[in-house]
Order: structure tokens, then C-alpha cells, then sequence
């Protein structure tokens, strides 16, 4: 048993690098498929026959470039073993190198190919940053969404690039 919960494991660290890929940058998707994932927490729960497994408790999965924190991250799989849905809860932080998405809740579905983040969600490169009450980022498209409502709407900072002579550009 403690083998098969090593292999199952093992197979969904590899096989998570497409939400690894959530904040796109030098390595693509491709790329990064390549690289080994590990994912450490203070616990771990497989279930074969629901095909899925649970990961809680200080969560970190690092690919490459990419760290994923979060308090409980869920990989549900299907029959071949290939990753369906990723969802990852409470504490939920992306990082790779100056980009950092923070929710509470985020769920990738590699059917439809992107990442959708709930629960306060907000991503910041540098000194910009975007939140709202969804932020949705298509893996494959390199794109995103970000919708608001009356109570949490869009908000955008953006800042003009640094222009030559000014202080702090090379």
C-alpha cells in the first residue's frame, strides 16, 4: 500500500505542470513538462478508486521557475492517470521570479485549459497589479479575464515604464 501511494505520488507530481505553467514566462509549457515537480505538505491522501489525491498542510509544489503555496491542493485524475483538475485552497500564492497571483481559492481544468482564481484574488508584477472577483488565466492562450461585481470591482495599477536617465533605469 505505502508503495502504490509512492507511485500514485510520483505520477501526479509529473503530471502537474500544467498548472505549474499558471503564470507563463522564458520556459513555456513545454518546457517545463520536462522538468521534475516535487510537492511537499505535512500529509498526503491517495484514493485510487476516486481517483484523486490530496495534499495538506504547508503546501509547496515547485516546477521549475514556478512555486504554488497553498493550505490544501486536491489533483483529481482520470483512468490513465493523466490530471483532470487541480485545486488548490487557503493561503493560495503563485510565484515565479517578479509575478505573485494570491487567492484563496485556485482550480485548474486542464479540459478547458485554464486557471480560474477566487477569493480575493490578485496579481501583482512588479509594482503593477490587478484584482477583482474572478481572475481567469488561459493556460494555452496566454490570456486572461478578470471581472468584478458591484462589491469587488477590477482594479488596475499600471505603471509607466522607466524612462532613460531616470533614477533606477540602466
Amino acid at each position: 500500500m505505502r508503495l502504490l501511494i509512492l507511485t500514485i505520488s510520483s505520477m501526479l507530481c509529473l503530471a502537474t505542470c500544467p498548472v505549474l505553467a499558471a503564470v507563463a514566462g522564458k520556459v513555456t509549457a513545454s518546457d517545463r513538462s520536462s522538468l521534475p515537480t516535487t510537492i511537499k505538505s505535512n500529509q498526503m491522501v491517495a484514493d485510487n478508486k476516486g481517483k484523486t489525491a490530496v495534499f495538506s498542510g504547508n503546501v509547496v509544489a515547485k516546477q521549475g521557475d514556478i512555486t504554488i503555496y497553498s493550505d490544501k491542493m486536491t489533483i483529481n485524475y482520470g483512468d490513465k492517470g493523466a490530471v483532470e483538475k487541480i485545486e488548490a485552497d487557503g493561503n493560495v500564492r503563485i510565484v515565479q521570479e517578479n509575478r505573485i497571483a494570491k487567492s484563496s481559492h485556485a482550480v485548474y481544468d486542464s479540459r478547458q485549459g485554464h486557471i480560474t482564481l477566487t477569493g480575493s484574488p490578485k496579481v501583482m508584477q512588479g509594482s503593477d497589479s490587478i484584482s477583482g472577483k474572478t481572475i481567469i488565466y488561459f493556460v494555452d492562450e496566454d490570456k486572461s479575464v478578470v471581472s468584478g461585481d458591484a462589491d469587488s470591482r477590477v482594479n488596475a495599477v499600471i505603471h509607466p515604464p522607466a524612462k532613460k536617465g531616470d533614477a533606477g533605469s540602466r
